[in-house]
Parts: structure tokens; sequence; C-alpha cells
């Protein structure tokens, strides 16, 4: 059941209602056969998945307590993340395995293995296994108690507003919220409607729109010039944003709307100064998790710089490959591993530079310099998430380095598929985006600020965006509800 679909606008106030109508004690029974029900709109089957998974890790988790010994829990700890990380691996990379394997194979004459099993990837299987994953390795450190009612534990891993894509909740966050009655609360509601407004806003007007002619470059590449290839990795970029950031604000505005605060997901990445900060700033619960169940678990920077430089490079692959079974994703992974340990090898040299040349590091035209110069670095790289192949990401490259006099193969926006005003309505969203996420930087949310306005300041801005939504939505005859982007990890 996707957000942008008639399905969830009738889906949700049921959903939400059922949670405040009924006792609390049946309030956690409802939300958990919701979420049942919304992720089985996919494919009943795959829920055993998730069953599985929520299975293995709460009886690990009720087992910890019980070994009495640090190599026990360590035995508890490694059954669980075998049992997890193994079905994970079998539905999600042994194709891409067995295919690179046959591949080595034919260069020495011998035969192939076998091609595996071709099925759908299980809608968010990445993201409730690594949810379920980091409550187990809590309980084991003891930063919380194991969760004895099986209903709630099955309502943190399957929770329907982020199980799809995110964000990836902590159970010491989500757990005493699902233990906590929570009333209905008008302020609240409107907050995470307000949200949910901007989250259709950003999939709707920008990302679907950018989507067109990202999509006619990419799907064949080699056919486009400097400016064109040029205008698909930065449309893509802000595309991807768009999308990603559009589902975390429906996720998050929608477990609000039912009394629930969820982790924010993004804080303006695009406005970072440098790779790590964008990092700081980019799909934020991830980036956490990696830091703090891979990156700290290698060592950290503890252990000196090289060290660290390897134990980064590791995180970013790792990250990559969770990203998808694709060389491409690799790619994309190892190559902001190269961005970040360039970035620490080389700051020293970087500070001497401004030194030498009385570059002052602290003022706002060096800050917009640095911001424009990360964001190039992000987009570029992002030409590997976005192509089919490594080919494709090739020509791409190869495309932003050739010149073309008629930049749209002759024919305008037309030769992309597209027409000038789904051109300049994109441009102009784009700007509008970047606006209010300098405010957001500047004033924190902006949605706590709306409502502290006038009545009639709240009702304008809150119909402007039904209007943008209505207006310059994706619709149209022939429209399909385009999936996010994320659901495919």
């Amino acid at each position: 059941m996707l957000f942008n679909s008639i399905r969830f606008v009738l889906f949700f106030p049921l959903a939400a209602a059922g949670s405040f109508v009924l006792p609390h004690k049946l309030r956690n029974l409802f939300l958990l056969a919701a979420s049942y029900f919304f992720y089985m709109c996919w494919s009943p089957r795959y829920a055993l998945l998730m069953l599985f998974s929520t299975l293995v890790t709460w009886a690990a988790g009720l087992l910890l307590p019980r070994a009495k010994t640090a190599r026990g829990r360590q035995w508890v700890v490694a059954a669980c993340l075998a049992a997890n990380l193994g079905v994970l691996v079998a539905f999600k990379y042994t194709g891409f395995f067995l295919q690179n394997l046959n591949a080595l194979l034919a260069v020495f004459g011998l035969g192939a293995v076998g091609q595996g099993f071709s099925v759908l990837l299980p809608v968010g299987i990445s993201f409730y296994t690594f949810q379920a994953i980091g409550y187990t390795i809590d309980v084991c450190r003891g930063r919380l108690a194991p969760e004895k009612s099986f209903c709630t534990y099955a309502l943190f891993v399957s929770f329907f507003p982020q199980l799809v894509a995110g964000p990836i909740e902590r159970s010491t966050n989500m757990l005493p919220q699902l233990k906590t009655p929570r009333p209905f609360d008008y302020d609240e509601a409107k907050a995470g409607l307000v949200q949910m407004l901007w989250g259709y806003i950003q999939k709707l007007v920008i990302a679907d729109r950018l989507a067109l002619l990202v999509d006619a470059v990419f799907a064949a590449p080699g056919q486009f010039g400097s400016l064109a290839s040029a205008l698909a990795a930065v449309f893509f970029a802000v595309q991807l944003y768009c999308d990603f950031s559009s589902y975390s604000d429906i996720a998050i505005g929608a477990a609000r709307v039912m009394g629930f605060r969820l982790t924010r997901n993004f804080n303006a990445p695009y406005l970072s100064a440098s790779i790590g900060e964008f990092w700081a700033n980019w799909h934020v619960t991830l980036s956490n998790w990696f830091r703090d169940y891979l990156y700290i678990p290698l060592g950290g920077n503890r252990k000196g710089l090289w060290r660290t430089c390897l134990n980064l490079m590791i995180v970013f692959l790792v990250s990559g490959l969770w990203h998808g079974a694709a060389w491409t994703f690799v790619a994309w992974g190892g190559l902001h591993g190269a961005y970040t340990v360039a970035s620490r090898l080389s700051g020293p040299l970087r500070a001497g530079l401004c030194a030498a040349l009385h570059i002052n590091r602290q003022s706002r035209l060096h800050r917009a310099a640095c911001v424009l110069l990360t964001f190039g670095f992000v987009s570029l790289a992002f030409v590997f998430f976005r192509a089919a192949s490594l080919s494709d990401a090739a020509a791409v490259f190869r495309g932003l380095l050739r010149w073309d006099p008629a930049p749209f193969g002759g024919a305008g926006f037309e030769g992309l598929g597209i027409d000038a005003a789904d051109f300049w309505v994109g441009c102009a969203a784009i700007l509008c985006l970047f606006i209010t996420d300098l405010l957001r930087k500047k004033r924190g949310p902006l949605t706590p600020l709306l409502l502290t306005k006038p009545l009639a300041v709240q009702w304008a801005v809150l119909l402007a965006g039904i209007a943008a939504v209505v207006v310059f939505g994706m619709y149209g005859a022939g429209y399909k509800e385009v999936p996010f982007i994320y659901f495919q990890f």
C-alpha cells in the first residue's frame, strides 16, 4: 500500500481513529493488525518473513538475561544475527553472488553453479531486519530490558508508518511510547498532518516531476551531452532527496497524528559543507545505525588514523551493498568512503592552504563554496546510484565531458520526452525546496513555527500547499502511483 495511493487515504484515517477509540490494552493489538494488513497489501506470504524476524529477535531478547556468561550472550546474538542476516542475504543477494561467481568460473572455463531463485525482493526487508537486530544488540549491551509482551514488540518491528522505508527506529525510543497511553492531541494531530502535506508536496510536485528528465537521460545515457547529463545528475540528486525525505515526512507525520514521535531522518543535507556533515544530515537513522553497530565495534577512530580510514571504507562499502545487490551500489558506497577518507587525510593540508591564502574558513562565502562543492561530489556519486549498470554510469560521465550544441537531441525539451512547463515547474520547485531548507536550517522545524502564527496565516499556508499538490502534482491520463525509490531496498 503506497502512501500516495487512494487505498492509504482511506486506510490511514481508520487506523488513526481506531488507535484512539479503542482502550489502551487493545490499541497495540489493533495497530499490529493494521500494520500487518498494510504490509500484506504487497504480498501476504512475505509477512511470514517479518514474523520470523520478529519471533527470532524477541526470543533472543528473552534468552540474553538467562545467559550466565559473556560467551553465552555472544552465542545468542550470533545465532540471532545469523538467522536474520541469512534471510536477508538469501532473498537480496543470492542472485548477485551467483551471477558474479559464475562470471569468475567462466574466466577459468568452468561451468555455472546455478542461477539461484528468482523472487521479488520483500518490501522493506532491509529496514525491519536492521531495526530488529538493533533491538537484540541493545538488550545484549544492557541499554534496555527485554520486552516481554510479544504484541508490543511485534508492533515495534512492524509499525506501519515507518515499516517499509524507515526511519529505522531504536527500541529505546519506540518501545516506551508503545507502552504509554496516548489520548488524542489536537495540536499534535494538526502538526502531523502539516508534515504529511509537506511530504506529499515533495513526492508529487518535485520528485515525480524531476523523474521525467532523469528517466529519459538514464534510459539512453550515451545519447546526451554535457548539459543534459549534468541536469540529469543534479535532478536525480534532488529527486532522490525529495522522494526519500517525503516518505520520512509522511511516516513521521502519520505517527505524530497517532501520538508517536519518530526520529527525524533528514536535516537539509544539501546545505552541508563537507561529506561528513552530509552524512550527519542524510538518512540519519541509517547513518547512526552503522556508526553504533558496525563502525564503533570495528574500532571506530580509537586505533589510529589508518585504522580509522579502513573502518570508514568498510562501513561505506557495506552501506552501498545494503542499498542494493549490484556493483553500482558498491561503487557508490566506495566513492563516499573515498570522499570521507580523503577529507580526513587532507584536513591539515586544506587548513594550511587556507591560512597561506588568507581565506577565512568561517566566512559565509567560504561555506557557500564548500556547500556547492559538496553537492557536486554527492551528485556525481549518485550517478552510480541511479545507473542500471557500471557501463551506463560510465556513459553518463562521458556525456558530462562531451559538449553537445543540441543538448536535448535537437528537439528542445521534447527530446527528453517532457515539455518546457514540466522543466520550469521542476526548477521552481527546487528553488522553493532550497529556500525551505535554508529556513529550517536557520530557524529549526517550520511546522511548530507555522502553528504559532494567526489562524488565518495557518489556513492560507495549508490551502496553498493543498493547491500545489492538486495543481502541480503528477496526475493525468495513464498516471500510476510511482513507488518510493527506497522501497526497493
